[in-house]
């Protein structure tokens, strides 16, 4: 018997790949400071994390992902 359902290959995401070079280089002459992340994986496993800023200074990383709450609550509506 078939499963009901199979996950179709994703290609590699370029604006992710991008995004990820950026902040690398920002974090390497030292701009970026700290993250707060969640990254999703094939199969929509997922992680959580924060570092460097983040985690001294939990109180701003916390309105930092408020403020990514809230835009993902517009991603219906706003295109970027």
């Amino acid at each position: 018997m078939k499963p009901p359902f199979r996950f179709v290959g994703v290609q590699p995401s370029h604006d992710t790949i991008n995004i990820l070079d950026e902040m690398l280089k920002a974090a390497r002459r030292g701009d970026v400071i700290g993250v707060a992340f969640a990254a999703m994986y094939k199969r929509r496993e997922y992680v959580v994390g924060y570092t460097g800023e983040c985690a001294r200074n939990p109180t701003f990383a916390r309105g930092m992902v408020i403020a990514l709450l809230e835009d993902l609550g517009h991603a219906n509506t706003i295109r970027r």
